[in-house]
């Protein structure tokens, strides 16, 4: 049997499809006792992406990477989690790999990614 069928997993119908170097804002439910409220996060995918027609494993993650106040912040997402409202696409970023880890050495100017058209 595979974990698939065991699990009830699909992604949420207003996640866009997204691949590394994208702008992505995630909208990312956030519970602070019993209130629930809505804040968005946005930055560049640097690990992960998404298709329509793709079924994803179990336990599939992208991590988006956004720089406040000078440091560089990245945040984990579970593909799944009923936690994110929504994934909208913001720009269409034009990377030649699948996984964009030298951006943390970089910064300013250096650390764009050229835009896909």
């Amino acid at each position: 049997m595979d974990a698939r069928q065991i699990l009830d997993i699909k992604p949420s119908d207003a996640m866009e499809e997204f691949r590394p170097g994208d702008t992505v804002i995630v909208n990312v439910r956030i519970r602070e006792g019993e209130r629930e409220r809505v804040q968005a996060y946005q930055g560049n995918v640097i690990v992960g992406s998404h298709r329509k027609d793709h079924i994803p494993q179990p336990g599939a993650t992208f991590t988006v990477r956004r720089v406040s106040y000078g440091v560089g912040v990245e945040r984990i997402f579970p593909l799944c989690s009923p936690m994110i409202e929504s994934v909208k696409v913001t720009r269409r970023g034009k990377v030649r790999r699948a996984r964009l880890f030298y951006l943390r050495g970089l910064t300013g100017r250096k650390a764009r990614i050229k835009e896909r058209r």
